[in-house]
């Protein structure tokens, strides 16, 4: 014998059932079956609505009535051959009838009792049951149906009646062992009294009856079928990349279907735990699929987890107070009185001090447990010897689950660090002696980023995915977005990490998509978008509240650059190509530091300096391994060389700096690279990051452009400007060629003093052969003394920006 369960969702409709029919005519070749099923979709809420309104003299009960009714009707039409439709609608019409009667009569007094209220949710699995069992015995004659009240006996305890085992395991043998039938159709979730009064097994309970009948008749195996490929590494709902478990131990499906793996009502596991009988969760509408095997066998398995759960609603209580500490019976008078007011504890953790417990229940309870707590402890409360009980809401517990934890060390390490880095903060911890679980409590806002973040840490071979929040898609925004489009299957399958572009912004219009945003058709996508705005970027990037968030900065805007906080503070990285941040008031940029290394949040600017050389990260090193800087000497800006390196008698010094602006080597407005500004943030943040204290008015800015260029306040006027004084751009040229030198815009630091210029560098220096849009840099540090570690490179362009701000992406992903 197989016992067969078939859930809502198999049996939602007319042609799912069709599909459930074909899966029971396949397996009774074989096997005789016992097949279980729930009600029609949506059914049982629609009773249990039904009832509420009635109770309530709300006289729209009769229209979900009708729903009911109809819904029936409906699938008595699809299902059945008209022919053979008379018996069966008098039957079903019947048992409306009678279920009318009790919702009239829960309208006349005005009240719903436990017991009605079972008999009126019993209901939808009655009525299914029969329709199925009508369907199937016109494909299979040699099939029955039998109402399962008859067969499981309960107390009545009304609501959530509790089985006796003796009675029910003895008429369901008496039963099978006699009957013929191939197939038998059977009701899930109700039962019946001593007194023959409907009961209920809780939501969910159709798994628990088929568990019963499975135990009862001692079954070969029980399948349930559901609408999913088995149980599950996490809620696939919430983690896309969560992956079946095709075999798993009975004590662990029990502990993950407690945390919430709803494709297995918890009580289910009991009945055929003793009896050894194996349990397989299978697809409906896949059912070639493998699914997963629950049994007592044990595997080996190189992962020690074996599933990710968790529960929403959860309410923290915490009882503390010294008149607790060496106190016997505190703990027992504190469950005692949860116990009387039926209140279910899901999670327990007390400190070894004995100075506070914490439990772990369901929102809805907590107002009530905490005044039950309170009344109880009231005069140890009163002798401020207790404090009143403290209740957090808003809380959701969630559990690393696997029989083998106890033989593998540090998973609550990497458990606890993971969620950490993610700025998930952990209210309470709990782990068996068994080591089969650990729990923690967390803010449920966060729950998304936890579950995710822990199945890339213990499921997903390391792979991290890292979701970016771009702002800024100018020519080094494209580029950026190129790059990682074309690298996005190499990064997957070498360094193990998946980027995904969340949001883009540019100065207009911006777009969120939370499963990534398409790079193939980005600019369209970004066209359709919403009104940029500052601040709902912000708030959106809070609230999607995404694991390895990072906010990338590609623009030179000090709004932006201002914002940086508000996201370190959330522990979002910053990647920046944007120099004001860092070369702002000297407080800004230290607590922008600081708040990296609180909230464990990467705050990276390569590209501030020398736009892809790793001229910020080679400093950083010499730091971090204890030398000294002593002295810088450099040239910091690829678009001033590129226009002295191209300035010429037959090239204007106007033409040569419109093309520099063309290629994307300049800022927006080019008088901040040719006033010296940008060379001066640039050596700034040098100076800073060598472990210097200096502010912008600190360094002596020599510019080289006449005052009326300077005054201008717009780029039209600055390059009329440029025009005007010709002349005197044509005579340093000529000085420089008349010194035999060439004309560079170099940064200075030594003896804690630094200066930008236009100087004219001799033939033996080594930035007198700077080409094209390089950069050079000189460290004189303790170490290197006589001869300076040079750095030198492409230091402007869109490409290699957009490769800078790619590698700090590529490093934050490394850590």
């Amino acid at each position: 014998m197989i016992v067969l369960k078939f859930g809502g969702t198999s049996v939602a409709n007319a042609q799912n059932i069709q599909k459930v029919i074909a899966i029971i005519n396949q397996k009774a070749t074989n096997h005789p079956l016992a097949v279980v099923v729930s009600a029609l979709s949506g059914v049982t809420d629609m009773l249990i609505n039904a009832s509420k309104k009635a109770a309530t003299k709300d006289e729209s009960y009769q229209n979900n009535l009708e729903e009911i009714k109809q819904k029936h009707f409906d699938a008595i039409a699809e299902l059945i051959d008209p022919s053979h439709q008379n018996q069966l609608l008098i039957r079903i019409n019947s048992q409306i009838n009678q279920l009318q009667t009790l919702l009239d009569g829960c309208f006349l007094l005005g009240e719903l009792s436990p017991r009605t209220a079972d008999a009126i949710a019993g209901f939808g699995e009655l009525l299914s049951s029969q329709i199925i069992a009508s369907a199937l015995q016109q494909s299979l004659p040699n099939s029955t149906f039998k109402d399962s009240r008859e067969l499981i006996k309960t107390n009545a305890n009304f609501g959530k009646a509790s089985v006796d085992f003796n009675t029910t395991n003895k008429r369901i043998g008496d039963y099978f062992s006699g009957i013929k039938s191939q197939v038998v159709v059977l009701p899930g979730f109700i039962a019946s009294s001593e007194n023959g009064n409907t009961t209920t097994l809780g939501r969910g309970g159709s798994d628990y009856t088929a568990a019963i009948i499975a135990n009862g008749c001692n079954a070969s195996s029980l399948e349930i079928w559901t609408d999913v490929n088995g149980m599950f590494t996490a809620n696939p709902r919430i983690v896309k990349q969560a992956q079946p478990i095709e075999t798993i131990s009975y004590q662990e499906a029990m502990e993950l279907s407690h945390f919430g793996a709803k494709v297995l009502y918890p009580p289910t596991i009991q009945p055929v735990l003793k009896a050894n009988i194996p349990i397989w969760i299978k697809n409906t509408f896949e059912p070639e699929a493998f699914g997963t095997l629950i049994s007592n066998q044990s595997e080996t398995n190189i992962n020690p987890i074996k599933g990710i759960s968790h529960i929403d609603n959860i309410a923290l209580l915490t009882l503390e107070g010294s008149g607790m500490v060496g106190v016997a019976g505190s703990s027992k008078r504190l469950f005692e009185v949860l116990s009387q007011h039926a209140i279910n504890v899901i999670f327990i953790t007390q400190a070894s001090s004995e100075h506070s417990i914490c439990i772990g229940i369901l929102n809805a309870d907590a107002d009530k447990a905490k005044e039950a707590i309170d009344k109880t402890f009231e005069l140890e409360i009163a002798q401020n010897k207790i404090d009143p009980c403290i209740v957090e809401k808003d809380l959701c517990i969630v559990a690393l689950v696997g029989e083998n934890m106890k033989n593998h060390q540090g998973l609550s390490g990497k458990m606890f660090s993971t969620l950490g880095k993610n700025n998930v903060n952990i209210r309470a911890i709990a782990q068996g002696a068994s080591e089969r679980n650990i729990s923690v409590v967390i803010n449920e806002k966060d729950v998304k980023k936890a579950l995710n973040t822990l199945h890339e840490r213990f499921f997903e071979d390391n792979t991290k995915q890292l979701n970016l929040f771009v702002m800024g898609v100018g020519n080094v925004g494209e580029k950026f977005i190129d790059q990682i489009h074309q690298q996005k299957k190499f990064l997957k399958e070498n360094l193990k990490i998946n980027v995904q572009v969340i949001a883009l912004s540019n100065s207009r219009k911006m777009v969120f998509d939370e499963e990534g945003i398409s790079l193939k058709d980005w600019k369209v996508l970004l066209e359709q978008g919403e009104t940029a705005n500052v601040n709902a970027f912000i708030s959106k990037t809070k609230d999607l509240n995404l694991r390895n968030s990072i906010f990338v900065d590609i623009t030179a805007n000090y709004d932006v650059a201002a914002i940086y906080d508000q996201f370190l503070k959330q522990s979002i990285a910053v990647v920046t190509c944007n120099k004001i941040a860092c070369s702002s008031q000297y407080e800004n940029y230290k607590n922008l530091k600081s708040l990296s290394r609180k909230y464990n949040a990467p705050f990276l600017f390569e590209t501030n300096v020398g736009a892809g050389l790793p001229i910020i990260d080679t400093l950083k090193h010499l730091i971090a391994s204890g030398d000294k800087v002593n002295r810088i000497n450099a040239v910091l800006s690829g678009s001033l060389n590129f226009i002295f390196n191209n300035f010429s008698d037959s090239y204007s010094f106007h033409d040569v700096v419109k093309e520099a602006g063309v290629q994307g080597f300049t800022e927006p407005d080019p008088k901040i690279d040719l006033s010296g500004v940008d060379v001066a943030r640039k050596i700034l943040i040098l100076i800073r990051e060598s472990g210097y204290t200096m502010e912008m008015e600190d360094i002596e800015n020599r510019s080289f452009l006449p005052k009326e260029c300077m005054d201008t306040t717009n780029n039209e006027d600055f390059f009329a400007s440029l025009l005007k004084h010709a002349n005197h751009f044509n005579a340093l040229l000529a000085e420089a060629r008349a010194k035999d030198s060439r004309l560079k815009f170099v940064a200075s630091f030594d003896n804690g003093k630094a200066s930008v210029g236009l100087q004219f560098i001799a033939k033996e220096s080594p930035f007198y052969n700077l080409e094209g849009k390089d950069n050079i840099v000189e460290f004189y540090t303790d170490r290197y003394v006589d001869q300076p570690l040079i750095i030198k490179g492409a230091g402007a362009g869109a490409a290699v920006t957009a490769s800078g701000i790619f590698a700090d992406v590529i490093r934050i992903g490394n850590v």
